[in-house]
């Protein structure tokens, strides 16, 4: 049985930068996937947008981590993860909208975002062509960005590994084997492995590897599509999020990917329960008719392909990162679909609790996300 400092269940979007932090703290890391290579999961259908545009202050502060990664990897350590910071913009087209946008803005410049509420006339210099009949303005947040999601994962990869994180590939979690109140190992359907620590991350099914260590969590992966159009000469810059609901849909958000192609999400309403990757019929004619009506010049681009992912919800729209269970054993789960702007400073976050070496906003933030809090009141930008 091999041995290690800490083994991190999830070689996703959340898993591998928990790892590669760890590794860079001087740990030694173990990291067990069932795929065959790493961001197999939700990571290869995230989008790439990277915000800190949160009403949660603890999501505000782990996305700030989260955005000085991405922004500093390429300068750091030279790859091109198609990182560009174009910002995100919240429109505003009726009084509802308006007023909850600007009544989030002192809090969110309170926990360190740099956001305002912005006019009309910002907003078209932004977004060149969108619709301006009923615009009262929005939120507009410079320091949010993109980055390739796939290209990411890669190069987070490969930095863990040249520091010596012993990735497992191709193996299943069937055990975590516990001694009075803690986890001595973890075993797959292909071996066992002992280490001091344990962190679940794992996706849509964390409450699966939960379960093994008798925690009840409160996660339920919900169904999401994307698509992406051909690359057009650049327009905008940053990414458009309208939350205004529709027959069938919530909010739905696209942008312009560093390398032109329009990349588009929307959120059904109700929830498509499930981890169904299937495409469905119903996805474009709800999503393209919104999308044209506030961006007129859409109409002509065409459609490459669309792809289906899930969202490991939780009651309130925050993650749920901390310690649970047995004494070492480690939460980093319930992502809401946002794994991929969070995994990055999740893994410093993680990486400082398990070191020791947390701050006072860690310590603030680790209380807002722990397992037992009220899950009553909702993230409003979730």
């Amino acid at each position: 049985m091999s041995a290690h400092d800490i083994a991190v269940l999830g070689a996703g979007s959340v898993g591998v930068p928990i790892a590669l932090s760890l590794a860079e703290a001087g740990q030694s890391v173990i990291c067990i996937d069932s795929a065959p290579s790493p961001g197999q999961g939700n990571n290869k259908c995230a989008i790439g947008g990277i915000r800190a545009t949160h009403s949660e202050p603890a999501k505000v502060a782990i996305c700030l981590d989260s955005i000085e990664i991405f922004s500093g990897w390429k300068d750091l350590h030279g790859d091109d993860i198609e990182w560009r910071q174009g910002g995100y913009t919240y429109v505003a087209y009726d009084e509802p909208t308006a007023s909850l946008l600007r009544g989030m803005v002192p809090a969110q410049k309170a926990s360190g975002l740099g956001i305002d509420f912005v006019t009309p006339e910002a907003i078209t210099a932004l977004v060149r062509g969108i619709r301006r009949d009923g615009l009262i303005g929005g939120t507009y947040s410079p320091g949010d960005g993109s980055a390739s999601p796939m290209r990411s994962c890669h190069a987070f990869y490969a930095r863990a590994r040249s520091l010596g994180v012993d990735f497992r590939f191709g193996e299943t979690v069937t055990a975590l084997d516990a001694s009075d109140s803690s986890i001595s190992s973890v075993r797959t359907d292909k071996g066992a492995y002992a280490a001091g620590c344990f962190v679940n991350c794992c996706g849509s099914q964390a409450a699966d590897v939960g379960r093994l260590v008798g925690l009840d969590l409160p996660i339920f992966p919900d169904c999401h599509e994307a698509g992406v159009t051909e690359p057009v000469e650049r327009f905008m810059e940053p990414m458009v999020v309208d939350i205004r609901k529709a027959p069938g849909s919530a909010n739905y958000y696209f942008f312009q990917f560093a390398t032109g192609q329009i990349v588009f999400c929307i959120t059904p309403d109700p929830p498509i329960p499930g981890t169904s990757v299937s495409e469905t019929s119903e996805f474009l004619p709800m999503v393209a008719p919104r999308m044209v009506a506030l961006l007129p010049r859409l109409a002509n681009i065409k459609v490459r392909r669309t792809w289906r992912g899930s969202y490991p919800q939780t009651p309130d729209g925050s993650p749920i990162v901390g310690r649970a269970g047995p004494e070492n054993h480690l939460l980093a789960v319930g992502m809401c679909g946002q794994g991929f702007m969070l995994g990055p400073g999740a893994g410093r976050l993680v990486a400082r609790l398990i070191t020791e070496s947390l701050t006072e906003r860690d310590r603030e933030t680790l209380e807002a996300l722990r397992l037992d809090r009220n899950f009553g009141a909702e993230e409003a930008l979730k």
